[in-house]
């Protein structure tokens, strides 16, 4: 006789139409499809269900007990956050990168390749509207020569004095990955590693936990085998304890459901001084008695980051 078993799970990778879930701590994985009406619900975004969402489930057994088929997701539950973009070339349409994020780490590179300003600058933004904790990782820092840590030196100033944490690391002479790992095992961390492609992602997570191979790792489900594994989300357990999410090499981040004037409050430097400007609501780009355009002057702060702010507000009025 058929009979249906209920339960809670979170999302450890999605491939288009099917998932895999596991129910944490326990790390026993098997997949799940979405109930079409829970589809309808969540429309505006391109995936319902993201890496690190704990589901409602319910699955067929056999009469010996085993699963008939698989799951279906029957409901998403609060998320305490989540990382969210514009989707590729549809405006009104979003698109969960992850979700329950205790740590975000963003690898970065000034060359090998270049990691660009308005991407890491939009990925920051997104992380304080979303209540993301985030640290920048400078990657590869054992490729750079003497002459171009001005350079390096340049950048990190200017991320520090805005509030950020930099970790420079380097995969290729165990660089920085100590700390890493203790930070999380600690407390069993729920962490993403994102990026542009080539950054060194996959290096990294195999630094981490030798164990894990991100790069060749499939899905043994029939199903899924081989299928764009580039565009995968994956979560990944660590032997010592914590969870690593994995994503795909990003082009690029566009904002979503971000009001304009709302923009210059994810800036920490700029919230240190917006409060002092003449006019409330300010746009810090043309209002006279501006405190930020103030501090800005002064050199406190950077004319990098205030140009990535107001590229924003050109991509804001674009998509209105």
């Amino acid at each position: 006789m058929e009979n249906m078993k209920t339960g809670q799970a979170v999302i450890v990778k999605h491939t288009g139409s099917h998932y895999l879930l596991s129910q944490l701590p326990t790390w026993k994985v098997f997949s799940a499809v979405i109930r079409g009406k829970l589809r309808l619900q969540t429309s505006r975004a391109t995936n319902p269900v993201a890496v690190g969402d704990r589901v409602k489930y319910e699955v067929s057994l056999d009469e010996s007990g085993q699963i008939k088929d698989d799951a279906a997701i029957t409901e998403v539950l609060s998320r305490k956050n989540y990382l969210i973009r514009k989707a590729t070339n549809l405006s009104r349409q979003s698109h969960v990168i992850a979700a329950n994020i205790d740590m975000a780490y963003l690898l970065v590179t000034l060359d090998f390749p270049k990691t660009k300003w308005p991407f890491i600058d939009r990925f920051l933004v997104t992380c304080e509207a979303y209540n993301i904790p985030i640290k920048i990782l400078m990657n590869k820092i054992d490729l750079y020569s003497n002459d171009e840590r001005e350079g390096i030196d340049y950048f990190e100033n200017i991320y520090r004095g805005a509030g950020y944490i930099i970790e420079e690391i380097s995969t290729w002479k165990n660089i920085g990955i100590d700390k890493i790992r203790e930070e999380i095992h600690q407390d069993n961390k729920l962490c993403l590693f994102s990026g542009v492609s080539g950054v060194g992602k996959s290096s990294l997570i195999k630094a981490l936990d030798p164990s894990l191979d991100p790069v060749i790792g499939k899905m043994s489900l029939s199903h899924m085998q081989g299928k764009h594994t580039t565009t995968f989300y994956e979560m990944h357990p660590l032997s010592g304890g914590g969870y690593i999410i994995d994503t795909p090499g990003i082009r690029g981040f566009g904002l979503y459901d971000l009001k304009s004037e709302r923009i210059s409050t994810y800036f920490p430097e700029m919230l240190r001084y917006m409060d002092n400007c003449k006019y409330m609501p300010c746009t810090h780009t043309h209002e006279p008695g501006c405190a930020v355009k103030k501090a800005l002057k002064e050199g406190l702060i950077s004319a990098e980051r205030y140009n990535s702010y107001l590229g924003m507000l050109e991509d804001e009025k674009k998509y209105r």
